[in-house]
């Protein structure tokens, strides 16, 4: 509240040059003399307003001391579906992306490389969310050697639907129309073989975001798939066999289809 008009001027809204400062460096042990008192308003600002500043930035790097030392406190265990599902898929992503690249920098076809364009960066958008609540739970990225689909109940060593070495090495060496062809079956297939991983973590996954990425995995995927499927027929080729599911008498506890 601004003081009355009539009301005496403080010592340190004056204009005045400040009082000498004692050299002898004595403390009177008044509130009259020493540095501070004799500073002018405008340092003693200065002053207050870098140990404010100085007090933000400790809490500012605290806060993030504080969040990485709990973050591991919060979130769902290893383990769990929520975990098991985000690790799974974002490898299973991982080679999807791999794919998508390699054909659109190749391909020929504006039609292909438009649908290579739109998994790449949809499913790249959909790694960084992975990988953002994964490290925000503490948890490793990827599950350990053998255990894919563990969450699931039947450990493997590789999921359904993912591209062998030797699938890679015949994508990368085709041409034309075969490059088209190759890419749309082993990416169809790959779309097929994460779907029921996709059902089961929209189905059961604890955490309401990790459910709405994966039912948006689902309908985004169905959707591409059938747009492959379609794309092979005017291409004059057809899918490759379905990928088998080891799941596929589990499902009913997943609620998937």
């Amino acid at each position: 509240m601004s003081a009355p008009a009539d009301s005496p001027v403080s010592d340190t809204d004056r204009t005045d040059p400040p009082p000498p400062v004692d050299d002898d460096g004595d403390d009177d042990g008044g509130s009259g003399g020493g540095w501070w008192s004799a500073s002018p308003t405008w340092a003693k600002a200065v002053v207050a307003g870098g140990l404010a500043l100085l007090l933000v930035l400790v809490g500012v790097i605290g806060g993030i001391a504080l969040g990485r030392s709990t973050a591991e406190s919060y979130g769902p265990a290893e383990g769990s579906i929520d975990v098991g599902f985000l690790q799974d898929m974002t490898v299973h992503h991982g080679q999807a992306v791999e794919m998508a690249v390699w054909a659109r920098t190749n391909t020929a076809d504006p039609q292909v490389r438009q649908l290579a364009f739109d998994i790449e960066s949809t499913q790249t958008a959909q790694v960084g969310r992975m990988e953002g609540w994964l490290t925000l739970w503490g948890q490793a990225l990827s599950p350990p050697p053998g255990q894919y689909m563990a969450w699931m109940g039947m450990p493997t060593a590789s999921m359904p639907g993912m591209a062998s070495p030797e699938d890679l090495a015949r994508l990368r060496a085709a041409t034309g129309r075969e490059l088209d062809v190759v890419f749309l079956q082993l990416m169809l297939r790959h779309h097929q073989g994460g779907l029921p991983m996709m059902q089961a973590g929209a189905a059961d996954a604890s955490v309401p975001a990790v459910r709405a990425l994966a039912q948006s995995m689902v309908a985004s995927q169905t959707a591409e798939s059938a747009t492959m499927t379609q794309m092979l027929a005017e291409r004059g080729a057809a899918p490759l066999p379905a990928p088998t599911d080891p799941h596929a008498g589990m499902h009913g506890m997943h609620g998937g289809g």
